[in-house]
């Protein structure tokens, strides 16, 4: 669960966005009070005209326009009432248009249109995309997610309600959605109907839980890769939709743990019930100068990296492993913990 300080921002960045929505819809209605009374007092202006000076109404329209704007270009009207209904119309002109330019400058000085301009650039991005990915959450591990998928050149939309994690999506050059990403309205906005696959990767696995139900709720043929910080979550996410678990404290802690088990091993690879691994020859270990059909065992050596920096792929069974090589095979993890014996380093 977020901590107080997160709950906090998070609620201050809603107010602000509330507020900034508040302000747009205010600007429009101010804006639409001073379209009106323009076209009143047009209306009001031409018919007058035509009937106190006798004028047609187009006149009386090009008359009522040149009075309201002072520009003075036209002649002054005859009797008493036209110049009562001329002044009313310069006064009331005034008003109107002094009130519509302090609205404008207004609207401009908060910079409601510059963000209004944003959002809809971001979102023409957005409905551009198809087969795209989107991310719920940028934080650490929402941010890995983008880079990885950046540099496989795809599309992705990220959805986060952290300001500064909004900076961070601009500067990355992501679309970014300011909202929760549990909305039915922000999902649709970010495409998910014709999105690829959506990844929740919010540090609150209960807000997880919720994008993948809503997701799984708006398509229910699309993949949903969701991340589960506590091991109770796993099974919740499952039944909320999610086809995929991710745990990163329990994937790191159990890499950190080989490792420390075992060092020569330099990288592995859960792959349904089986592992792949990257183990290092260490020297005066019982494997070296020995064959791959002596060392193997019941695992399979899919490839051997020479100390020289050459890779052998599918190396034969007769082939010598050297101190320094690394091999790379997949197994069961019994079979696996056998080879990792065979390498490592025994006391002089």
């Amino acid at each position: 669960m977020p901590n107080q300080p997160e709950s906090v921002a998070r609620r201050h960045d809603q107010e602000q966005r509330e507020r900034a929505r508040r302000e747009l819809q205010l600007f429009i209605r101010r804006l639409g009070i001073v379209l009106g009374a323009l076209l009143v007092l047009m209306i009001v202006g031409t018919a007058g005209f035509a009937i106190i000076e006798g004028t047609s109404l187009p006149y009386g329209f090009e008359w009522t326009v040149d009075t309201i704007t002072t520009v003075g270009s036209i002649p002054d009207p005859r009797d008493a009432g036209g110049r009562i209904l001329k002044v009313g119309l310069e006064l009331l002109g005034i008003v109107t248009l002094f009130y519509g330019l302090a609205t404008v400058a207004e609207f401009f000085v908060s910079g409601q249109l510059s963000g209004l301009l944003e959002e809809r650039r971001v979102q023409k991005m957005i409905d551009s995309y198809a087969d795209h990915y989107i991310i719920c959450g940028f934080g650490r591990v929402g941010r890995q997610v983008a880079r990885d998928l950046r540099a496989v050149g795809v599309s992705h939309v990220v959805i986060d309600p952290n300001v500064e994690n909004h900076e961070a999506a601009r500067r990355a050059g992501v679309p970014f959605i300011g909202s929760e990403a549990a909305d039915d309205e922000v999902l649709g906005q970010a495409g998910i109907e014709r999105a690829r696959a959506v990844i929740a990767c919010v540090d609150s696995d209960s807000e997880n839980i919720f994008i993948a139900l809503t997701a799984r709720e708006l398509r229910s043929d699309i993949l949903i890769v969701a991340r589960a910080s506590a091991e109770v979550s796993e099974k919740k996410l499952l039944r909320a939709g999610a086809d995929r678990v991710i745990s990163p404290y329990k994937t790191s802690g159990s890499a950190m743990a080989r490792i420390a088990l075992h060092p020569q091993v330099t990288g592995a690879l859960q792959v349904a019930d089986l592992r792949m691994e990257e183990i290092e020859v260490s020297p005066n270990c019982e494997g070296v100068g020995k064959t791959i059909a002596e060392v193997r065992g019941s695992s399979v050596v899919v490839a051997l990296r020479r100390q020289e920096g050459q890779l052998e792929a599918q190396p034969s069974p007769e082939t010598v492993i050297n101190a320094g090589d690394i091999l790379v095979a997949i197994g069961a993890p019994d079979a696996l913990e056998r080879l990792e014996g065979m390498f490592e380093q025994t006391a002089k």
